[in-house]
């Protein structure tokens, strides 16, 4: 297994096994060799207001994991109950790949890349919920 690239910009924070490491002032990559590290981009990070759609609900949820701030089994059972609902929402292949790419990465626990393929959704969701407003 390679493990986890990240690339990083100059000063930028990521959030590894609960530690915040800030890069210097030059880009740099880093090799996660360490099978499911907690690692969380600040850069990405949502805040508990912003978690208002199901997609970024979900996401919120596997950031609380990458923090340490979630039970990983419980947290889990919830990302991949949240993963099969949105399938119901999202129909067209493409997306249906990522849901099952997310729910196969949840499955194998490995947070940061299920929280990757659905932070991806974000601007589809986005796009559904203004074609189909809820009803007041």
């Amino acid at each position: 297994m390679s493990g986890l690239v990240l690339k990083l910009g100059p000063k930028e924070r990521v959030l590894v096994n609960g530690a915040v490491i800030e890069n210097g002032d030059r880009r740099s990559r880093l090799s996660i060799l360490t099978p499911h590290a907690n690692i969380l981009r600040l850069r990405d990070a949502i805040r508990p207001d912003e978690a208002n759609t199901p997609v970024s609900r979900l996401c919120y949820i596997a950031q609380l994991v990458l923090s340490g701030d979630a039970d990983e089994a419980e947290a889990g059972e919830q990302l991949r109950r949240g993963v099969e609902q949105l399938g119901h929402a999202f129909t067209d292949a493409e997306s249906l790949n990522v849901l099952s790419d997310a729910m196969i990465a949840f499955e194998e626990q490995e947070f940061y890349r299920g929280l990757k393929k659905l932070r991806s959704l974000l601007p589809r969701e986005a796009d559904l919920l203004a074609r189909h407003p809820r009803a007041s």
